[in-house]
């Protein structure tokens, strides 16, 4: 199948932030003395393309709302700063492939992160000129689904020749229920419910085998 238009997930996919965005976590964390010891990044596995609301409420049981989004709105502050600066690290393959990618294909990003995020994704790696359009929860507060048919709404894609490319089980659910093929990365952070699921990645450059 020959897709023209490419939307990927982030965290998983393209890049691993764990390392830096932890450092932030730990310290706002213990400003609040909300935890004994310091998270550390593989603690992060199961969380990553969760919503951050979550990720605390599950890491901080029985915190209330309103210190949800007290503690959120410094650690979406410190993250997208210090992200900017030390970015994450890339996906083997991951710069080469887009940007042979970007020469016949449009590219696009949807992800459950904060507003700025993905603004910090791009800047640090300069890749702002490869991506046409790109969408978060940050900037929406709609789920995944919604916001790839928003974007595709927006840039007007069909279902035909578009593809998403993810991590996990909701960046599947989110393309099934917009009737989108799927491409899943094995190396990412998730897994499938779904055994044996085709087309799948093992590493980022084989996406040419499917696009």
């Amino acid at each position: 199948m020959s897709y023209k238009n490419l939307i990927f997930d982030l965290d998983g996919t393209l890049w691993d932030s764990r390392a830096t965005i932890i450092k932030t976590w730990n310290e706002v964390l213990n400003k609040y003395q909300l935890i004994k010891k310091d998270l550390k990044p593989e603690d992060m596995n199961q969380y990553m393309g969760l919503l951050a609301d979550d990720i605390l409420k599950d890491i901080i049981p029985g915190i209330s709302d309103q210190q949800v989004q007290e503690v959120l709105s410094e650690i979406v502050r410190s993250e997208n700063q210090v992200l900017h600066i030390y970015g994450g690290i890339l996906y083997d393959g991951v710069e080469e492939t887009l940007k042979s990618l970007a020469k016949n294909h449009k590219l696009f990003i949807v992800s459950n992160c904060q507003d700025g995020y993905i603004e910090a994704f791009l800047a640090y790696n300069k890749f702002s000129d490869l991506f046409t359009d790109f969408e978060s929860y940050g900037r929406t507060k709609k789920p995944k689904s919604e916001n790839i048919q928003l974007l595709m709404e927006r840039n007007d894609l069909s279902v035909e020749n578009s593809v998403y490319i993810g991590d996990t089980q909701t960046d599947y659910n989110s393309a099934m229920s917009n009737h989108l093929s799927f491409i899943f990365c094995t190396y990412g952070f998730g897994t499938l419910s779904t055994n044996d699921y085709k087309p799948f990645v093992s590493k980022f450059s084989d996406l040419a085998l499917y696009i």
